[in-house]
């Protein structure tokens, strides 16, 4: 069997040998990426919701890892924002967070990373519509888990204007790229391992 027909994710091509040591220092890295990516942040008036790159950060961070390191890089910077690192966005932190209007998105960022993950290792990354739909179907559970806790703090006819349809287009232009960016990167992977 070779290398390449056992590679599940990006991150197993790249280290097809990884130790504990080595998966460990890539849940801390996916897990500070989303720290950083989470600073990226625009406010829009009407919505306590703020646009950033965080969740880009976790949609990549399942289709590279996989779901196992994903969800737990996800849990561990949930953990890293809640015990006190201003890591969740505009540098907010502290466990009330998850008690506010933004706290379901982030509860649902370990399950989208999971989802995108268990994606990626049945090959959804490797061209370009499946991994456009598996960047939809992450977001579509961090817009599910987030608009049921965003509910309890807007109007019922102002929800899907404050929490879904803002942040639609973007979604739609990160799953574009992604879309472009990782059937490309496995090309690349697959004309190395020939080699």
């Amino acid at each position: 069997m070779s290398r390449m027909s056992r590679t599940l994710t990006l991150a197993d091509a790249a280290l097809p040998r990884a130790g504990a040591l080595q998966n460990a220092a890539l849940v801390v890295f996916a897990s500070l990426l989303t720290a950083a990516a989470a600073q990226l942040e625009i406010r829009l008036p009407w919505t306590p919701v703020p646009v950033t790159g965080q969740t880009f950060a976790v949609l990549l961070s399942g289709i590279v890892l996989g779901p196992r390191r994903a969800f737990l890089a996800q849990m561990l910077y949930l953990l890293e924002g809640a015990s006190g690192l201003p890591f969740f966005a505009g540098g907010a932190a502290g466990p009330l967070v998850f008690l506010g209007p933004t706290g379901g998105y982030l509860v649902a960022f370990p399950f989208a990373a999971l989802v995108t993950g268990a994606l990626a290792e049945r090959a959804w990354d490797r061209r370009p519509v499946t991994m456009f739909l598996a960047m939809l179907l992450g977001s579509s559970v961090i817009f599910v888990v987030g608009l049921a806790q965003l509910s309890r703090f807007v109007p019922s006819g102002a929800l899907l204007s404050t929490g879904l349809v803002p942040f639609l287009a973007g979604d739609v232009v990160k799953a574009a790229l992604a879309a472009g960016l990782f059937p490309f990167a496995w090309k690349l992977v697959r004309g190395w391992e020939a080699k």
